[in-house]
């Protein structure tokens, strides 16, 4: 129960890797603040099974890639809670080229991947009491730190919240710690990519366990304090090679 009386908000929590999230959080003792933008049922399930753990959870809704919707959410949600730790975790990810990216999807990604985690990191810094102490985990991609020709405005959103890690670090510093966490292989890419050669030719060639992602986001949330401006890469060294 490492995380005993902790409320800690996670966007894009009704699925995949905020689900997981949510669900190790309860387990751990953690009040969950469910943000989804169109998964209410998902959202609700979850919020199920987090009652079931004995923990508490509430649901928000937001479309981040409207600037109203995000504004009005965050007002909610700050207005409403004493939020102990923001995770940024909400994208879309879409498999766009140079070519194929338009205007709108490229506003549309740094909305969602970039704008928004602004947007909450500055209005979570506001809301906490003076001397008290907070964390930002972004999470993010292997891609934000070497980015290539694939998935392009996804990947530029991330490299540019990969950068705002390392300024919020500075910005917020002592009070609020900003970590991110950079992932590989840990679910099948939800834009029908092939995962048959995901792993091949790297240093750990195979998929992350999921307890492995746990045990990272648990890392920065329970462990030391003595750590900002760091992205951890749970991605088998995909990023080096």
């Amino acid at each position: 129960m490492r995380l005993k009386n902790k409320k800690i908000l996670i966007t894009g929590a009704a699925k995949r890797i905020g689900r997981i999230l949510s669900l190790l959080i309860a387990r751990e003792g953690g009040e969950v603040i469910i943000h989804h933008n169109n998964s209410i049922e998902e959202a609700k399930s979850l919020q199920g099974e987090i009652q079931e753990l004995g923990q508490t959870a509430i649901i928000y809704q937001a479309d981040f890639s409207d600037l109203d919707s995000t504004r009005e959410f965050i007002n909610k949600v700050f207005v409403s809670n004493e939020i102990d730790i923001v995770i940024n975790n909400a994208s879309i990810f879409s498999n766009l080229s140079l070519e194929s990216t338009t205007i709108d999807e490229w506003r549309k990604h740094h909305s969602v991947n970039l704008e928004t985690p602004f947007l909450i990191s500055q209005s979570y810094a506001k809301s906490l009491k003076e001397g008290y102490k907070g964390k930002i985990i972004n999470m993010l991609d292997w891609r934000a730190l070497k980015p290539g020709a694939d998935h392009l405005p996804y990947t530029i959103s991330k490299a540019g919240l990969a950068a705002l890690t390392k300024s919020l670090a500075i910005s917020l510093a002592p009070g609020i710690t900003v970590n991110g966490i950079a992932l590989g292989a840990i679910l099948p890419p939800i834009d029908g990519t092939s995962v048959s050669t995901i792993t091949e030719g790297l240093p750990i060639p195979r998929w992350a366990k999921i307890s492995e992602l746990e045990d990272t986001v648990m890392f920065l949330l329970a462990g030391p304090e003595y750590i900002t401006g760091e992205i951890l890469h749970l991605d088998g060294g995909r990023h080096l090679v």
